[in-house]
């Protein structure tokens, strides 16, 4: 797709270990995002792809191992450091987190009032601008009880890239979407990248919508990255757990059960 696989890596996680309540969440995960590319995080339910989103920013910490972001060792900033780094990320959340009270127009500008003292005219034209790059000008004046759920998320996809962000997070870019509104996320993640040069990372379980997309991908199983490379690669990949999940068939190792006992016993347990 054009994109160089020696280029500048924006994302360096090497050796991540993590581990909530004594569970283990990741093991030795190795992972990298280069500049100028697309990169897909995939795996199933509970393998710590959100996680990883936290550990990026900085929110949560690793037990060992690093984490590093346009060079930076996350961990070890202080919080102007980390807020300043921040501010060169942005980001997708899963639900849009639109803020209701505010117009579409309000929560796009919400980065760049809190961020910038950009006078009033300039900062109208760059937010009237970001809307026009998903398609909602129009929308400007309406409130996010007034979108439907695809357009909630292109609007939140403006937020995210009015500050003119060097990397951008989606979280899940996909879910709930109808086949239209699908299109024109995927269009416009492929679009940003190329036109901007943005680097981008996408977490998400679709396996087909990202293989058109994607320079780079990495599915997550067992704390560490089962397999790496272009969406090609890993749908032909021998690998048992990883023909599972990128071909979404029900059998095999990764179990659709959560452990528990045997199942007959638990029920008449309390008819002995």
């Amino acid at each position: 797709m054009g994109a160089s696989p020696t280029a500048e890596a924006v994302v360096d996680v090497n050796d991540l270990h993590y581990a909530i309540g004594g569970r283990s969440i990741f093991d030795g995960l190795n992972l990298t995002a280069r500049r100028g590319q697309i990169t897909a995080v995939m795996g199933p339910s509970g393998t710590g792809k959100t996680t990883l989103l936290r550990l990026l920013m900085g929110a949560i910490r690793a037990d060992s191992g690093s984490v590093k972001v346009f060079g930076e060792d996350v961990a070890r900033l202080a919080r102007g450091p980390l807020y300043a780094l921040r501010r060169r990320v942005g980001m997708l959340f899963q639900n849009g987190a639109l803020m209701s009270d505010l117009s579409v127009f309000e929560n796009v500008a919400f980065p760049l009032r809190a961020h910038t003292r950009l006078p009033e005219p300039l900062l109208r034209r760059l937010v009237l601008m970001k809307l026009q790059a998903v398609g909602l000008r129009g929308a400007a004046d309406m409130a996010p009880a007034e979108l439907s759920g695809g357009m909630a998320r292109r609007v939140a996809l403006a937020r995210a890239i009015v500050m003119d962000p060097e990397l951008l997070i989606y979280d899940e870019p996909f879910v709930g979407l109808d086949p239209i509104s699908l299109g024109v996320i995927l269009r416009l993640i492929q679009t940003l990248n190329t036109t901007l040069g943005i680097t981008s990372i996408v977490v998400t379980h679709d396996v087909e919508e990202i293989s058109r997309i994607a320079h780079q991908s990495y599915l997550l199983a067992g704390g560490r990255a089962a397999a790496a490379g272009s969406p090609a690669e890993l749908l032909s990949a021998a690998t048992p757990a990883v023909n599972q999940f990128m071909r979404g068939l029900p059998d095999g190792p990764v179990p659709f059960h959560v452990p528990a006992p045997d199942y007959r016993a638990q029920l008449l347990e309390q008819e002995a």
